[in-house]
């Protein structure tokens, strides 16, 4: 065996190392150091306990705030946002944005191939966030569908014909992870129970 194939073998064996080991190494980077930020929002004397408690306060918010108590004070707190219209957008937009993700208004649940214009064949993958856009004064020929940016925390709303956008039966966590991964994720052959059915 030469010295040229070996070394390109020893190459090849250290390429597949750093496949194993740096998504390895980036994604326990990541959850400690998410776990220790937690565990320092609420400092207690042993490690762990601090993100135990984060977890039981949240959970209790979330128990008062499913009862009918809790309406009066979230319908006090929105009237006290009224007075400082800054802090209402940001506090709307953070709500807004994480209700789309989870909770009872998940709204990227509904994935869609999009021909953005009648002269190319070139579509693009996103997910309709609104099929009513009245209130814009946008005629209901016309809908709102969001296209993240591949490798990226981002993308752009587009306002597309109906007749344009084609429903996926698909698992809508399947297809954002393979839009974010730019396509060479491989996507479970799950198809999504929880998308609604679209009429378009």
């Amino acid at each position: 065996m030469e010295f040229r194939e070996i070394l390109s073998r020893v190459f090849g064996f250290f390429v597949k190392g750093l496949l194993y080991t740096v998504p390895l190494v980036v994604t326990g980077y990541i959850i400690y150091n998410l776990f220790v930020f937690l565990d320092s929002l609420i400092p207690l004397d042993k490690p762990g306990l601090g993100i135990l408690a984060l977890l039981l306060i949240i959970t209790i918010i979330g128990i008062l705030g499913s009862t009918i108590i809790a309406r009066p004070i979230e319908n006090y707190f929105l009237r006290l946002l009224e007075r400082i219209p800054l802090i209402k957008t940001l506090y709307t937009s953070v709500s807004d944005l994480l209700s789309a993700f989870v909770g009872d208004k998940r709204r990227f649940n509904r994935p869609v191939l999009v021909k953005l214009t009648k002269m190319a064949d070139i579509e693009k993958l996103g997910f309709i966030t609104s099929e009513d856009l009245s209130e814009l004064g946008i005629d209901g020929g016309r809908i709102a569908v969001y296209l993240p940016h591949s490798y990226a925390f981002s993308g752009n709303l587009f306002i597309v014909p109906a007749e344009n956008v084609t429903p996926l039966d698909a698992n809508a966590a399947e297809v954002m992870k393979f839009i974010v991964s730019g396509g060479v994720a491989e996507v479970d052959k799950v198809k999504s129970k929880s998308n609604e059915p679209t009429v378009l």
